[in-house]
């Protein structure tokens, strides 16, 4: 599995939902009970800046994390984004060298090809999140939901909850579609609608 070639596919499938945000669309309540859609797009753009600065060996610090402006153009700090951590994600060596993911815990490392996972895991399920929010359609290729599926399976269940990166597990039948399964996995109602 070509986990950057994928990565960039799960940048470019929520940078295609986040194309058709409305200013409008802003102040909505997401699926992420804690934010407006502004601040999950907010939340995007500093995972992107946070995720690059780890790939540089220099995602130790919290605010790297944390400073993502959408300025006037949400679009934009997001494609502006996204190309920076595509080109950290492609320079020699980023697979097998050490992360630092502070969020996770203080002086927590995985290798280059395990940040690279949940990364993408998390672009994927926030492409769902934008999508439901703003009422478009959310189609990750096939191979985008199985890989990510793949990630969630290993996402621990403790630490999960509010304030948390995931949601405790939601039950779902065996016959759900991958991509609702992998929802649930991360504690996302694939029912949710706004407003609910």
């Amino acid at each position: 599995m070509d986990i950057r070639r994928l990565d960039r596919r799960a940048l470019s499938l929520t940078g295609e939902v986040i194309s058709r945000v409305k200013p409008e669309h802003l102040r909505l309540a997401t699926p992420c009970l804690d934010w407006t859609l502004y601040g999950l797009l907010r939340h995007l753009v500093s995972q992107n800046q946070g995720f690059a600065a780890s790939a540089r060996g220099e995602g130790e610090a919290w605010a790297v994390w944390h400073d993502g402006d959408l300025a006037d153009d949400p679009a934009g700090a997001y494609e502006a984004s996204a190309d920076e951590v595509t080109a950290a994600f492609a320079e020699d060596g980023v697979p097998e060298r050490p992360f630092a993911l502070p969020e996770v815990g203080e002086g927590f490392t995985v290798p280059g090809r395990v940040a690279i996972g949940f990364h993408l895991l998390d672009y994927v399920v926030h492409a769902w999140d934008v999508a439901v929010t703003i009422g478009e359609p959310w189609e990750p290729a096939g191979e985008l939901t199985d890989a990510a599926l793949r990630v969630a399976t290993r996402v621990p269940d403790e630490g999960r909850g509010a304030g948390a990166a995931f949601r405790r597990r939601i039950a779902v039948g065996d016959d759900v579609a991958h991509g609702d399964r992998l929802l649930a996995l991360l504690g996302r109602d694939p029912s949710w609608t706004p407003g609910c």
